[in-house]
């Protein structure tokens, strides 16, 4: 007679959500850290249509999903169905992380503190620096409110101008700094990468399977310029490979893609993570691939 272990029969969920979402490495670090301190939780990840998201939503509630991370494209378009938002995420106009008690939906975002700690442990500053982002999704918008707080001066690059300057002008009201929104054209990158100190790719370009993409030409990159792809799968972006080429400091995206998962599960579940392992994990299951 074969014994049956109930004791994870009815494990609470959490989860992360996107389109696509195949890339993410969230479920292996998540329940990387899960089985680590032996929790009875389980994470997943569902590929949502954007057409479906309020769906989604009432599945969070129906499911009674206990937390729920956030991907593109819906960092923004998920505001308008919570019933609380976080101050600072409020103001960043974007959340990454929600909190679900009892069909109360709460929306954080942990993208800011975990980009921005990345850079900090890799011994960079901030502090009076000129940068160049690439991106004015959800990621940028999270990014460029830390940044500011630093920063000399930001330019935020993106395909759709609108979008860019739309970013620049909410977050610039909150700071006393110069935010410029512009379009993403080879003119603006050239002109702007020459006076960046550091570079931030927010975009998805060269994330997996599109590994031979990079959001900028290799020309524009020069020795004295820091570039920061927060692209996380693959570890070392094409981006990444053109600025050692070309003599720039690097930083690639898995230490944000860390933090930013380490404080969405300590909110979730009041237990801190093991982030070590967290990154271990993520490092292994790409290195197999």
């Amino acid at each position: 007679m074969i014994e049956k272990n109930f004791s994870n029969a009815h494990p609470k969920v959490l989860c992360v959500i996107g389109y696509p979402i195949e890339h993410s490495m969230s479920p292996i670090m998540q329940n990387a850290a899960i089985s680590e301190l032996n929790l009875n939780y389980v994470y997943l990840a569902f590929n949502i249509l954007p057409i479906n998201l309020n769906l989604a939503v009432k599945g969070f509630k129906v499911f009674n999903i206990t937390g729920i991370n956030v991907a593109h494209p819906f960092k923004q378009k998920i505001l308008k169905y919570l019933d609380d938002i976080d101050p600072i995420a409020q103001k960043i106009g974007a959340v990454n992380t929600i909190k679900n008690d009892d069909g109360y939906l709460t929306g954080k975002n942990t993208d800011a503190e975990g980009g921005i700690q990345a850079l900090l442990d890799a011994g960079y500053t901030i502090s009076g620096k000129n940068i160049l982002l690439l991106g004015a999704g959800g990621a940028a918008r999270a990014l460029t409110y830390v940044l500011a707080k630093e920063a000399k001066k930001i330019i935020v690059v993106n395909r759709t101008k609108k979008k860019a300057i739309n970013l620049a002008n909410e977050i610039k009201i909150f700071f006393d700094i110069k935010i410029e929104g512009k379009e993403y054209h080879n003119s603006v990158l050239k002109d702007e990468s020459e006076k960046a100190d550091i570079l931030i790719n927010t975009t998805p370009i060269g994330m997996y399977p599109n590994i031979s993409k990079s959001p900028i030409p290799i020309e524009f990159l020069h020795k004295d310029l820091l570039v920061y792809d927060i692209v996380y799968n693959p570890l070392e972006t094409k981006l990444l490979k053109d600025a050692t080429q070309k003599g720039c400091k690097s930083l690639g995206g898995l230490d944000m893609l860390v933090n930013q998962g380490a404080l969405a599960f300590e909110w979730w579940t009041n237990k801190k993570p093991n982030s070590s392992v967290m990154k271990k994990k993520i490092i292994e299951f790409l290195g197999n691939k």
